[in-house]
């Protein structure tokens, strides 16, 4: 009967999950045009930045997350992901994967 009723509430609570808003991605996402372009679309003044538009969500996500954690190693993004929230990290992922993966104008 206890799993019963631990399964039902994991349930009830994984469905409160944060669901990713494209939009509010965007407006997050104005910071790292910087560095990765408009979109994410990649800038061909700085190749050492990997585009982002297109990529796999789940990609994006948990990469976000090392760099925040810092398993990934990289001043920059380490700082850029610090203080992002889950919901926060999610959102950029729905925007950044919603994008169209086109080759950034020369």
């Amino acid at each position: 009967m206890n799993k019963i009723i631990l399964i039902a509430m994991a349930l009830v609570f994984s469905a409160t999950v944060h669901a990713a808003d494209p939009a509010a991605g965007k407006e997050k996402a104005k910071v790292c045009a910087a560095c990765h372009g408009e979109g994410g679309a990649g800038m061909s003044a700085m190749q050492d930045f990997p585009k982002l538009a297109g990529q796999y969500n789940d990609y994006i996500v948990r990469a976000l997350k090392d760099y925040r954690a810092g398993v990934r190693k990289n001043a920059v993004m380490a700082d850029q992901a610090k203080n992002l929230k889950d919901a926060d990290i999610a959102d950029l992922a729905a925007w950044f994967s919603s994008q169209s993966a086109l080759v950034a104008k020369q």
